[in-house]
């Protein structure tokens, strides 16, 4: 049975894959604004990505035989100080999805709901990649300081991100 608590907490984390979705346009919008078109496709990825989430969900849900039921989004913030400075808030967002996550999982476990137990692993191990990504561009973004030609490379290098391909066929 799909436990009532955990049919809401997917609703509600559909609006947050969602919304982080809008969050990475967003910071997109404001790297092409900049003129930075490598970090403006990395995150045009991240957007695709969280879009993709915000769908496994939706599926799951539906294939639980219930509705889904959608959330307003609210505005993301549009600008920025630094390239670093959205490069540790899209690091400090995938932390906060960590957690959103997790206590998902936690009360999957409490409502003793095995088959979203099941689904939500593949959340746990996701996170666990999407941090370590964003937080190793952080790490690069330092190394590079105010470095205009080290900038350019790194946004030459994650301009050549592809979106993912997903052997699961889902």
């Amino acid at each position: 049975m799909f436990s009532k608590k955990v049919r809401q907490a997917m609703n509600d984390q559909i609006h947050h894959e969602i919304e982080s979705a809008y969050i990475y346009l967003s910071m997109a919008a404001y790297f092409e604004a900049e003129t930075y078109p490598g970090f403006s496709q990395w995150m045009k990825i991240q957007f695709e990505e969280e879009m993709a989430h915000a769908f496994r969900f939706y599926d799951f849900i539906h294939s639980r035989g219930e509705r889904v039921t959608l959330q307003a989004i609210g505005e993301p913030q549009a600008e920025f100080e630094s390239i670093l400075a959205v490069f540790e808030g899209a690091l400090a967002h995938e932390q906060k999805i960590t957690g959103d996550i997790h206590r998902l999982y936690g009360l999957a476990m409490e409502e003793k709901d095995y088959p979203s137990l099941s689904f939500l692993q593949w959340f746990i191990d996701e996170q666990v990649e999407e941090e370590e990504h964003v937080g190793e561009v952080v790490e690069n973004i330092k190394r590079a300081g105010d470095n205009s030609h080290a900038l350019l490379m790194l946004d030459r290098e994650l301009g050549q991100r592809q979106p993912p391909v997903d052997v699961e066929g889902e």
